[in-house]
């Protein structure tokens, strides 16, 4: 299909985003690496007025260690995650899943600002974001504000983002030396997960396993008791919410929840 009409708006600073956004309000909608957007657009679920295109704020990529704390830039693209020898080495498990997603098209256009904010459950990186303990930093009207992961995603795509906001960092403590994994299971390499595991320093994020992006409180309350890996595991699916569809029933996904959580926990423990 073909998105209504709309007005594009090419900023280059936040400082400039965040005037079109204060000036625009709902009305506008952040484009950033635009997969999960344009096809929200082409199918007319969303109908934006004004496409606010912030992909040329190079001030937004980075990572970098501060204090011990990894910050990322959220223009940052999968490609340069997955590539990026500071990530690699101080949030191993982030870097990773960056080049788990797509295809190459998707992870050289994709950022993980864009990812986020989409907040689909079945995305890789809130999951990983998640199990990291991650925090985002928002700015707007009102200055710059940090939320924790585990207050971001509210709803099916929803977030407490307001409209003239802007996530413009993440921040994950340092995982230098901790212990990680991540499984999924997908139709092709390619596609969304039915269902996967992200599992960093004792708590472990699932995917496609409910509305939001969730935590396996069950599997890491075991854990934090003294249980094995294969007790751990066998409550991952606690408290989850998956649905039945064509591709898997929720009694399958639960299934999957069990056994990738007992292989990301197995990497993770080395």
């Amino acid at each position: 299909m073909i998105p209504a009409p709309f007005t594009y708006r090419r900023v280059s600073t936040v400082d400039e985003a965040l005037s079109v956004l204060g000036e625009h309000g709902e009305d506008a909608k952040v484009l950033a690496g635009g997969h999960s957007l344009l096809p929200l657009m082409k199918l007319r679920f969303a109908t934006p007025e004004l496409l606010v295109d912030i992909a040329p704020v190079d001030e937004l990529r980075y990572v970098r260690v501060e204090d011990g704390t990894v910050a990322i830039g959220a223009l940052s693209r999968y490609h340069d995650l997955h590539t990026d020898a500071v990530l690699r080495e101080h949030a191993p498990l982030l870097a990773h899943v960056a080049g788990a997603i797509g295809d190459q098209q998707v992870r050289h256009r994709g950022t993980i600002g864009g990812s986020l904010v989409h907040a689909d459950a079945a995305a890789d990186l809130p999951a990983a974001l998640l199990a990291s303990d991650g925090v985002l930093v928002v700015q707007g009207p009102q200055g710059r504000k940090e939320i924790p992961a585990a207050e971001f995603f509210l709803g099916p795509f929803t977030t407490p983002l307001e409209p003239d906001e802007l996530v413009t960092e993440i921040r994950v403590p340092v995982q230098t030396g901790q212990g990680w994994g991540f499984e999924k299971f997908t139709r092709r390499s390619i596609d969304w997960a039915i269902v996967g595991v992200a599992v960093v320093g004792g708590r472990v994020g699932l995917i496609n396993m409910g509305g939001t992006p969730l935590r396996a409180s069950a599997t890491e309350q075991a854990l934090a008791s003294g249980a094995s890996i294969e007790d751990a595991a066998a409550v991952a699916a606690e408290g989850t919410s998956p649905v039945s569809e064509p591709h898997a029933s929720a009694e399958f996904r639960e299934h999957l929840a069990r056994v990738l959580t007992k292989r990301a926990l197995t990497t993770a423990a080395g």
